[in-house]
């Protein structure tokens, strides 16, 4: 099968470690056209995803795509597990976009079931997993990703360029979303705080429009894997040689420290 142009040029900036200055081609026109150039990608980076994250679409362009929300693989290379008062280093691509992102993020306990298309809050609920403590690392060689609208995220990872796993939450689901809270500080400095009421319909609807989405696209959700489930407290850009931690209160926190990216040197055989 062969791969889109704009497909090749996007995997081979993430590959190089070379930032892009414009969109390598046409902009799609539709989610649908994004998500197939994300499955041509996906094919050629030559990782399987481990995850997915999901973001949101901004209200006043919900209409013209028809969804609220956007999803892009995590590769299993890009997941780390956070460390006990330890920084995690984390890549970000010099002269693109990078940004981190506190995250309650699900961990599945059993497979999804094959054949389901449509999925309730109630059934999702009733899913064996995991909420855990967890930050996004956003990120993509093209710096204006985020101007150029869903369809260019979409195509590319979904503006993902890792996930920073941390504990669970034991007493996920006992008490109201408002009490699940984080903030973010990079170089010392709050630029963010917010709790799990902050994610529109709650973490567990992005689980649910997810399995929907994959489902439209002949995928599954698998055990083991995770779902980064949305930015909390926003999006909030960094650079190289920087340090963030996000703090959940009292459940912990997760500590990390940036450095420029390196050429990827090994690829999948085509």
């Amino acid at each position: 099968m062969s791969i889109p142009p704009t497909v090749a040029a996007l995997v081979q900036a993430r590959r190089d470690a070379q930032p892009l200055a414009s969109f390598p081609g046409e902009i799609p026109r539709t989610l649908a056209e994004a998500y197939a150039l994300q499955e041509a990608g996906i094919r050629l980076w030559g990782d399987e995803p481990a995850g997915w994250k999901v973001g949101r679409i901004p209200p006043e362009l919900q209409a013209q795509f028809g969804c609220d929300r956007v999803a892009g693989p995590i590769f299993r290379g890009t997941i780390t597990r956070a460390r006990e008062a330890q920084a995690v280093e984390v890549p970000v691509y010099v002269g693109g976009f990078a940004a981190v992102e506190a995250e309650f993020v699900y961990e599945l306990r059993e497979d999804s079931p094959p054949g389901r298309r449509q999925w309730t809050l109630a059934e999702v609920e009733a899913l064996r997993g995991t909420m855990r403590l967890g930050v996004e690392m956003a990120g993509s060689p093209l710096k204006s990703i985020n101007d150029l609208g869903p369809t260019v995220i979409a195509a590319d990872f979904g503006n993902n360029t890792g996930l920073i796993v941390g504990a669970p939450i034991v007493d996920w689901g006992r008490l109201p979303p408002r009490a699940y809270e984080c903030e973010v500080r990079i170089e010392g400095v709050v630029v963010g705080r917010g709790s799990a009421q902050d994610i529109c319909g709650g973490p567990l609807e992005s689980v649910r429009f997810l399995l929907e989405h994959l489902a439209a696209r002949g995928r599954r959700l698998r055990v083991g894997q995770f779902v980064s489930t949305g930015a909390v407290t926003g999006v909030h850009p960094i650079e190289a040689a920087q340090s963030a931690h996000v703090s959940f209160a009292a459940r912990g926190g997760i500590r990390l420290r940036t450095v420029a990216a390196k050429a990827r040197t090994t690829r999948r055989a085509q």
